[in-house]
């Protein structure tokens, strides 16, 4: 058993562990972007399925994408609409991102500042970090932080009172990739694009 304080989690973080938390989706499990390779080991996660990189506010997170001024003004008018919550935007990486994130396919990165006062409060002290839901790949994301120390005993996981209660939606964000020809929704989520943003 794996349960610790957030000051713990958060110090296990920043020393290169694994950690588990809460966020306004599904819980996520979660490491620096240059231990990513932790992360999919874990999971037994395919290396085609990249991560999130997960900040605490935008100003994090944007030293971490490329784009021309344009571009970036488009993604910013997105993001004023939907962060923090539950949208994730697939936007050109830079090259300060740790290409363990994404290993087939580098040059993109999907970013999410998510809805939640815990994570957010983590993710200040940490700095953005690799994420995804918790669970072994292929199988229903794991909803309580009890269920998630008991399936991965060596990931730190905060402790709470409410060990036992589902925490967040449940359901997935939305992830809109940008292209040539605007934004493409690789996957609908509990969140709508406007068809105009």
């Amino acid at each position: 058993m794996t349960k610790v304080a957030q000051s713990e989690l958060i110090e296990g973080a920043i020393a290169g562990k694994v950690v588990s938390f809460p966020t306004d989706t599904v819980p996520a499990i979660a490491t620096l972007p240059e231990h990513s390779a932790l992360i999919f080991a874990a999971k037994k996660r395919p290396q085609d399925k990249p991560l999130i990189l997960m900040g605490a506010c935008e100003e994090d997170l944007w030293a971490y994408v490329t784009g021309t001024p344009e571009e970036i003004a488009i993604w910013q008018k997105v993001t004023c609409h939907y962060w923090p919550g539950a949208m994730t935007l697939v936007l050109p990486a830079s090259s300060r991102l740790s290409t363990a994130m994404n290993p087939i396919d580098p040059t993109t990165i999907g970013l999410r500042i998510p809805d939640s006062d815990i994570a957010r409060a983590i993710l200040a002290q940490t700095g953005p970090l690799a994420t995804t839901s918790a669970n072994l790949s292929g199988q229903p994301p794991l909803e309580t932080m009890n269920a998630i120390d008991a399936a991965f005993p060596d990931v730190l996981t905060l402790d709470l009172a409410q060990g036992d209660t589902k925490i967040g939606s449940g359901l997935p964000s939305t992830v809109a990739k940008w292209t040539e020809k605007g934004w493409e929704i690789l996957r609908q989520g509990s969140v709508k694009m406007m068809n105009d943003e």
